[in-house]
């Protein structure tokens, strides 16, 4: 891999993985604008998610861990399939109803990180990785890649079906 690849490689990596990095923090600990875990749990609540404080954390901490091992180059496809299974839960759960475009609150901004995550998890993290400064391999590309993403994609279904959506109140006849 060339030199000039491996730099945009970098820059990419850091891109994606503070910008994803960043909401988790939101989520997390308030920064950003963020609302922490107490405001962000509520919000998670009016989707159907109890405790809304867990998921609200559950959320962040993908977010965050899946972001600083992508930027940082670390353990392969394992912070792309974080990105992967957060991205897919939010798609589904809060934009998809919106429609593609972000300006409609759409699913957009998700699907760009998915592309971004996939890219590292199947070619690799560049020359500028701790994983390739420490020769680790192990949880890079192929099989391995495939499998971790599986795994994202089920745990994101099986977060998406343990909503339980508030029932709208009975009618008094």
């Amino acid at each position: 891999m060339t030199t000039v690849t491996s730099l945009g490689l970098l820059i990419a990596r850091l891109i994606i993985g503070f910008g994803i990095a960043a909401h988790g923090s939101q989520k997390l600990v308030g920064w950003f604008g963020g609302y922490g875990p107490t405001g962000t749990g509520q919000f998670f609540e009016t989707m159907g998610y109890r405790p809304g404080v867990f998921f609200a954390v559950a959320a962040g901490l993908g977010e965050l861990g899946g972001g600083i091992l992508t930027a940082a180059g670390l353990l392969g496809a394992v912070g792309p399939a974080l990105i992967i299974m957060v991205m897919l839960v939010a798609i589904f759960t809060v934009h998809v109803k919106n429609g593609f475009f972000m300006t409609n609150n759409g699913w957009e901004l998700c699907s760009v990180y998915i592309a971004g995550a996939l890219a590292f998890a199947f070619g690799g993290f560049g020359v500028y990785s701790v994983d390739n400064a420490i020769g680790f391999t192990q949880l890079s590309g192929g099989r391995i890649a495939w499998l971790l993403i599986a795994v994202a994609v089920i745990l994101a279904v099986a977060n998406i079906l343990v909503r339980r959506p508030a029932q709208p109140p009975a009618t008094q006849t």
